[in-house]
């Protein structure tokens, strides 16, 4: 499969096919795994914010 995105008009043109055998991780795939490591952090600290929120209103309920 190919790892490039054809957009427009350049899937039907009549020019020579050009296949790329391999293609060398670059900065587009370094920010993508930086998007996915702010997301997951961005998700422990919500997670965390929840759980904290949680056991400030559920602490007088328990005699904390």
């Amino acid at each position: 499969m190919s790892q490039h995105r054809i957009v427009g008009s350049e899937a039907f043109g009549r020019r020579p096919h050009v296949y790329i055998r391999v293609l060398k991780p670059g900065a587009f795939h370094r920010r993508r795994g930086r998007m996915a490591l702010a997301f997951a952090a961005g998700a422990a600290a919500a997670l965390a914010a929840g759980v904290t929120t949680a056991a400030v209103m559920l602490a007088p309920a328990a005699g904390l």
